[in-house]
Formats: C-alpha cells, structure tokens, sequence
C-alpha cells in the first residue's frame, strides 16, 4: 500500500475504519495468524480455562522466572502496519498501557489466566517496553493500538495481545495443565508394576536396638534360593555381603561406589547386598530384607525407602524397624493389596538410665562412650581425656568407612590399651561396639528439616534411643547397659525424652525421576534445572501418606554446574552425585568433573594424580586432617560416576587403590588425633564450629518443656542463625577458653584452686618479711603475673 493510499484510509471516519480493519486483518489471518477477539470472548475462554483446572492448588509463582522479550528492530518488509494505518504517537501509545494497566477488569481477567499481581506486573513491564522500544510491530497490533489512539477501539482490546506476550515471558502458563499431570504423584504403588503382578508376602520385624530383629530377616536372607539385602549405609551392606560369603552364600556387593562380584566368571550371584538407593526394582528374589525402615520419613533419602517398599519384586519383603513405622506401612500395604504381618522383638540385654551425670572426665570407665554433636566437642574431649593419660578412639561422620572400622576394632579389642571411645551419632548404626557405658555430653543436635531449615534443638526419642542401645549389645563383653549425662542439668531431660512414646511416622518420602524432569524440560526448555526442580515440587501432588523429598542439595549441585554445558539427563546424574556440601574442595571438584566432561575430555589416573597433588603428606594438624577426609570424599565421587559413565571416569580400579593407600594415612592421622589438635591450638588453626558446650549445657536446661528452635535461611550453602550469645568482648578471658572448648569448668576450678593457694602464700610471705630493706623498692606486679 502507498503512502497516499494509506493516509485516505486514515482519514476515514472511525466506524468505516473498523470494517476496513475487519477486512484487512481478515486477508492478513493466512500470514500473521488469527486476530484476537474482543474482551467479552476472552472473558469467556478464561471461565472455560479456569473451571477446567479448578481443584489445584494455587502455584507459587515467584518461582516462575521470566524470559527476555527483545523488542522488534527494523522489518526487511518495512512497517507494514503504519502503511496500512499510519504511524504510532508514542506518547499517546504510553497514555492507552498506562489505562489499560491500572483497569481492575483486566487485573480481573489476568488473574483467571492465572497472572497474579506480580506475574501481570511483571508481564505489563516487558510488554510496555517491547511496545515502546519496536521499530515496528506486527500488523494486527499496530491496527488495534492505533484504533485506540482514536477512540475507534477500547483498551481493553489490547489484552489478547498482552497474554500472548505473557505467555511468551512466562512460557509455564501455556502448559500448566501438562505440568500437574507431570507432576502428579499419587498412587505410587502404580509405578510398579512388576511388584503388582506378584502378591508379595510383607514381613515387619519390629523392636528396639539389639533385640535380635534384623539377625532373624538375614537369616531367611541366607536360607533363601535368592535374595536382596536395602542397607543405609555402605558399612551395614559390607557388613552383610561378608556375612553371606562366610556362611557360604555366594554375595555380591553394590553400593554408589562399588560393584563387587564373587563368581570368578563375573556372572551375578544369587544374592546380592547393597545400599537402599541401589536396589532393582526389575529382579526377581525370593527373600528382600529392607533394613531400618523408619527412614521411610527422612526428609533427605526416605523416597529410596518407598521405592524399595513398593517396588521389589520378592515373594517375601522382611522389613527391620522401630515399632512407629507400622501403622505407615500397613497403610501403604493396604493401597497395594499386601497385608503385613507383625512380628515383635524385646531387647536382649538390660539397659538403665543412671541416677547421676559423669560430671568429670575424671569418673570416666573402660567401655565408656562419650557422644558428642559437633567436631568441637569431639576434639575438646579427646584433648581433655589426653590431658589425663587416657587414650580414646574417635569417630564421627565424615570419616572414611575403615577409618570407622579401624577405630572400632581399636576400641574393641580387650588387649588395646585404648578404653574410651569419644564418637558423634555416627554410632547409630553400622558399627558392632563393645560400650558399657553410653555418654551424652549434650542433647543438643543441629538438624534439617522438610523446608532445608537449620534447625537446634534437643534429640528426639527416636535418636535418643538409637545411640543410647548401643550400650551392652547382646554381642558385646558388657551383658548390660548404662546411659547418662555429662552434666547434671540435662539428665532429666534425657530421662524425660526416653519416657516419650516415639511419635509415630505420618508420611513416606517420594522423589521426582530423570524421566519426569525430562519431560517438564520439553515444555520450559529455557528453565534452569534448579527452577525445574522448584517448580516441579510446587506442581506437584501427592496422597497424605507421601511428602516429597528436600532437594536443596540437588539444586545446590543443579545451580553450581548450571554454566557447563550439559545434556539435561547428565546434568541430572551429575546433581544426584552424594556431595558434601560444605566442603568447598569437594564441590570445586564436581565442577571440574563436569568441565572436564562437557569437553569430552576423560578423566584418568594421571590426571586425578596432579589434581588432587599425589603423593600426600600425613597430616600435622587438625586442619590437614579435614583436608585429607575431603580429598577421600573426591575420590568417592570418582567412583560414584565412573559407574556411570565408565568412558570418561575410565580408571576406577586405580583410583580405588589410591583410596585404599590415603585411608592409611587418614588412620594413622586420626590414631595421633590429639597430637594433631595440640599442634592446631599451637599455631591457632583450629576453628571449630558448633555451640561450645558450656552453651549447649545451659540451653539444654532451658528446654525440658518444649523445644526452642532457631531456624536459619532456606538459601542454599547459607549459615543457619544461631541464638544470640554474649558479645565476646563483655566476657573474661577465662569464659572464652571454656566457650571455646580449650578449658573445661574442672579444669578452670582446679585453676582456681591453684591460684588461691598461690595467693594465699604469697600473701603469708608478705606478712613475715614486713617491710623492705631501706634502699631496695618492690617491682610493681604486673597484671597477668598470677
């Protein structure tokens, strides 16, 4: 059209303009699409969409993060809108998305389409400036702004266009129904469907620590012509798989880490003991044994417990627990059709709670374990007990699994010297020990909870009784068992939290797939994995007996790979990798696994040698001790992918050898642990986290009635808020060292003593040598002198 022809058509009257314009736009449709209709049909498309989704809960749209809409430079066709029209005023096209903006019937409209106020703030903003900043627009909307501007068309008729425009920021809008199908997690039994075409048989083996329940499921395990072994840890699955070979059952070995096949053929023997997490749930077995089943509701792992629960085929299921998970199971059971048949467990040996707190280190016995909540206690109590000639074997949880076992055998044998054993709840479970006595030095215990809270508060009666049963096993040299306090003030709250009935567990823990990631990610192809998972979770919709998992440490490894490029189902093996993410080595080092990955580059012997600086030293301190323990935990993360993806993590075999020589030196290390926390408070290296256990006693006091809980930030890798303490500078040097575990209050009283009787005798010799000798002055005292 020409410029003249375009000018006669703008001077025509408004209401022949709207029937060119019908008519135009009508030819336009082939190319450009069909034309929005008017409000009131819109209004009608969005009850139709709202009622069809009606039921669902709201969706958190602050996890929706926009796209980029650039602006439309200069047509190779030339502005064909203002040909048809004539060119826009700018300043009156800002006046109509100013009105349009502020109309509570549009706000309305959005909001049934589901922009709330923020999404359709958000939306207006982009959608203004992509108006105001195009060269030139497309023909449809440069016709209806342009009939606004002369009061042929209302502002309202903007608003086809502006969804569009939403939708193209705020992709999610357009497939929010796709999505919660997606994400639908009810009736995971249906998952399944290999268990469901069996009628398995459920066999729950209930009791408390040392009653002898898991013993009598491993012995159908053994008995049986197949079978699995679901373990929490990597020592309770060694633990069986040597079990099994010794009694003469073929066993092979499957952790994240391991494969181990005895057959010399390499074939799969009959039986097989693994990790929960790497159990099939495609092989058939006679017998499965599911071991510690009340972390069903961890907040963390439980979905690995559901999954095994659901979905092993085996004719019969023997699963070992406290007596809580019962009424959970048998619920979940009731869904598939299986019933649950019972069998109770009483404690083999007699354990009893103490009238009387340790109080001293000095009252400590053979066989005493002191158990402790944080690395600060640990090596505050290691040194303290040095300090009295004892020697004491040390586990906590980040050690290397024969670290763990060394320490134990060391603790155990009757001709070792070494008589205390100073551990955290590490002790729960996985480790036969042969303790008399069970210490808590604090009931105090940083936790996580469901929301990736920071949490502080006393342990609960599950824990309490877990680390507490350890004391006199059946197998041990000591036939009963003793639990106390390290201080007075916490023993009836001790006692107080063992009378509580264990709460019993509400909900099973679910986890989304590879598979339903993937298919979020083909409809929000430009979302990070991060904001998949956090929309994922917020779609998603569960039965009352199912919660889904905390995955902050998912998203942790999701955001800190998210630049690498990767394809989406490696990126997901890669987030799934167990990490500690505190440990700032072990996380670079999944970064530069990934790196080294995304250039196709494999990672070899070699190349791990001079990345982890091969050969390594012994450690002389405390902080080169924690070196060495994350430089193991990197090679388990080598480990734990070269299973899979074999071609880039070739050198497994070698790289486990390597691990083998630095567990060594990681023993040796941990065996002169208090020489090494003597060199770190000589050179002040040693920075310990935690509460110091003077606060820990007093605020344990302060909890009998409820817990007192402090609750950090939900950002990932943050520092949790701990309560207030006194500013450092209003207290005496004295109440510093104890806060800092490098005094303990016996010390400081027998300080004390000392310094009185130091007192008192320099005093007396003042007395008896009365004035000083005329020419000679007495040397000012200096402040420290005593």
């Amino acid at each position: 059209m020409s410029f003249s022809r375009a000018l006669l058509w703008a001077r025509l009257p408004a209401g022949r303009q709207a029937g060119h314009r019908a008519a135009i736009c009508s030819a336009l449709r082939p190319h450009f699409g069909p034309f929005p209709g008017v409000l009131g049909q819109v209004s009608v498309l969005a009850t139709a969409s709202s009622s069809a989704s009606g039921g669902s809960k709201i969706p958190n749209t602050s996890l929706f993060v926009p796209l980029t809409v650039k602006p439309q430079g200069p047509s190779a066709d030339g502005d064909v809108g203002a040909e048809l029209t004539r060119p826009l005023d700018k300043n009156e096209v800002k006046k109509v998305l100013d009105k349009f903006y502020k109309r509570k019937e549009i706000q309305k409209l959005g909001a049934d389409y589901g922009l709330d106020a923020r999404l359709f703030h958000q939306a207006f903003i982009s959608f203004r400036n992509y108006i105001m900043q195009s060269h030139s627009l497309d023909v449809d909307i440069h016709i209806v702004l342009n009939d606004i501007c002369f009061g042929a068309a209302h502002a309202d008729d903007l608003f086809p266009f502006f969804l569009r425009h939403a939708k193209q920021i705020f992709p999610v809008l357009d497939c929010t129904d796709d999505l919660r199908k997606i994400s639908d997690l009810r009736i995971p039994p249906n998952w399944y469907p290999d268990a469901r075409a069996m009628q398995r048989k459920i066999i729950f083996h209930s009791g408390p620590t040392n009653s002898g329940k898991t013993y009598h499921a491993i012995q159908k395990y053994f008995s049986a012509k197949s079978g699995v072994y679901c373990g929490p840890l990597k020592l309770l699955a060694h633990e069986i798989f040597e079990k099994s070979n010794a009694a003469g059952v073929p066993c092979d070995l499957v952790t994240g880490e391991e494969r181990v096949t005895v057959q010399p053929n390499g074939k799969q023997a009959s039986h097989v003991s693994c990790t929960v997490e790497m159990c099939s749930v495609t092989t058939p077995y006679e017998v499965a044994v599911i071991d510690e089943i009340q972390m069903i509701r961890d907040p963390a792992r439980g979905w690995a417990w559901t999954r095994a629960l659901l979905g092993l085929c085996a004719e019969e299921v023997h699963l070992c627990g406290e007596p809580a998970a019962i009424d959970l199971v048998t619920e979940l059971m009731y869904t598939t059709g299986e019933e649950v048949e019972v069998r109770d467990y009483k404690r083999l040996t007699p354990i009893s709670v103490l009238d009387h707190a340790l109080e001293s280190l000095d009252n400590l016995r053979p066989g005493d374990c002191i158990v402790c909540f944080s690395k600060n206690d640990i090596y505050s109590v290691s040194r303290q007990i040095e300090i009295r000639g004892l020697e004491s074997a040390v586990i906590y949880g980040s050690l290397p699994p024969g670290t763990k076992l060394a320490q134990a055998k060391k603790f155990n044998d009757p001709n070792d010297p070494c008589k205390i054993l100073v551990a955290t709840d590490a002790i729960g479970m996985g480790l036969n020990l042969s303790i008399r006595r069970i210490i808590f030095y604090s009931l105090i215990k940083p936790s996580i909870n469901e929301k990736g809270e920071r949490e502080l508060e006393p342990i609960t009666t599950s824990q309490a009784l877990q680390i507490a049963g350890r004391a006199g096993r059946f197998s041990s040299r000591f036939k009963e068992g003793e639990v106390t306090t390290m201080n007075h003030e916490d023993l009836s709250l001790l006692k107080e939290i063992l009378k509580r009935p264990v709460d019993p567990i509400r909900a099973a823990g679910l986890h989304p797939t590879a598979e339903q990631i993937e298919m979020f990610a083909y409809h929000l192809p430009d979302a990070t994995l991060s904001n998949l998972i956090d929309i994922f979770v917020d779609f998603s919709q569960v039965d009352g007996q199912y919660f889904v998992c905390n995955m902050d440490d998912f998203k942790f490894s999701a955001e800190l790979i998210q630049h690498i490029p990767l394809s989406l189902r490696v990126r997901y093996v890669f987030c799934t990798a167990p990490i500690n993410k505190k440990q700032p080595f072990v996380c670079s080092s999944l970064l530069q696994f990934a790196r080294q990955y995304s250039r196709n580059e494999p990672l070899t012997f070699a190349w791990l040698r001079r990345y982890i600086k091969w050969p390594l030293l012994p450690p002389k301190n405390i902080k080169d001790l924690m070196d060495l323990e994350a430089v193991h935990d990197v090679l388990d993360l080598y480990l734990w992918l070269s299973y899979r993806f074999m071609d880039m993590f070739p050198d497994a075999s070698l790289i486990r050898d390597l691990q083998k020589e630095l567990d060594g030196i990681i023993q040796d290390g941990v065996h002169n642990i208090t020489k090494l926390i003597k060199m770190s408070e000589t050179h002040k290296l040693l920075n310990l986290e935690g509460f110091p256990s003077g606060s820990q006693s007093r605020l344990s006091g302060t909890l009998k009635s409820q817990a007192r809980r402090t609750r950090g930030t939900k950002a990932l890798g943050s520092k949790a808020t701990e309560p207030p303490s006194p500013d450092a500078g209003e207290l005496s040097l004295a109440s510093r060292l104890v806060q800092q575990g490098l005094l303990t209050p016996d010390m400081l009283k027998q300080l004390e003593k000392e310094w009185m009787t130091q007192q008192t005798e320099h005093n007396k010799e003042k007395t008896e040598s009365g004035t000083h000798p005329k020419g000679t002055r007495r040397k000012k005292k200096e402040p420290d002198s005593d």
